[in-house]
């Protein structure tokens, strides 16, 4: 009787959730898709609550639901091959964010593949973006929306067409574990879009930005990439997935 009468108070509380947020709420879906855990990073925009305490570990086939404030905006993404005490104290070997496993609001460390929303009154704007570097697989798929709603992500494995300039490669140097922006790897004003490069008139693709949009022709691959990388949805929420076609 217990027992029925806790499911009871669930449902019930499931229910008021869903009737106050109305067709409001939005949620994104986080699944990790991919053969290990990743840790997903979450960091709010600025003056935007921090969710999930900033981030945690996801272990393979399983998800995490995060219900969004409305006006919302951040950017996601998949930290791998980390390590942390009982504290939450340690590291992870690429998107750490301070040696957390709670990035509270911190940022990932590039490179890292950077899922990135903002919600709005009218319409909600997301992208995949690589202008940071790359790491891992990520897509973003709206459902329950309406507009164009197209899916964003690189599916494609970056680490394996890496250029050597480019690469981060494991401690023991066997695997390329993430692909750096020419901006991060050159830290020049053509690759990283300033000083006299920073408007699109002057900085246009390279042979590095290149690559990337070849293989991922649905994420923004450098500062000032074509403006149709960002996709548009109505009333919808989201689906996140890490590694998507494992």
């Amino acid at each position: 009787m217990e027992a029925m009468h806790l499911r009871s108070i669930s449902i019930f509380l499931l229910l008021s959730l869903v009737l106050f947020h109305g067709v409001s709420a939005t949620t994104i879906m986080m699944i990790n898709k991919c053969p290990h855990p990743v840790w997903p990073g979450i960091q709010p925009g600025a003056g935007q609550p921090v969710l999930a305490r900033g981030g945690f570990k996801l272990p393979p086939k399983r998800s995490y639901t995060l219900f969004l404030p409305p006006a919302w905006s951040g950017r996601l993404w998949g930290r791998e091959g980390c390590a942390f005490d009982a504290s939450g104290r340690g590291k992870c070997s690429t998107g750490d964010c301070g040696g957390s496993l709670n990035c509270n609001g911190m940022g990932g460390t590039p490179p890292a593949t950077l899922a990135e929303i903002t919600l709005t009154a009218e319409q909600d704007f997301y992208d995949v973006s690589l202008v940071d570097g790359y790491n891992l697989p990520i897509s973003i798929t709206p459902f329950k929306g309406t507009g164009k709603c197209t899916y964003a992500g690189c599916v494609s494995d970056l680490n394996v067409m890496c250029p050597v300039g480019l690469q981060v490669r494991s401690h023991d140097k066997r695997r390329v574990v993430a692909c750096k922006s020419a901006c991060s790897a050159f830290n020049s004003p053509r690759f990283c879009c300033t000083g006299s490069y920073g408007n699109p008139q002057t900085c246009k693709p390279t042979a590095y930005s290149r690559i990337f949009k070849v293989a991922c022709p649905r994420a923004y691959s450098y500062a000032y990439d074509d403006p149709t990388s960002i996709a548009t949805c109505t009333g919808a929420s989201y689906f996140l997935t890490f590694c998507p076609h494992h």
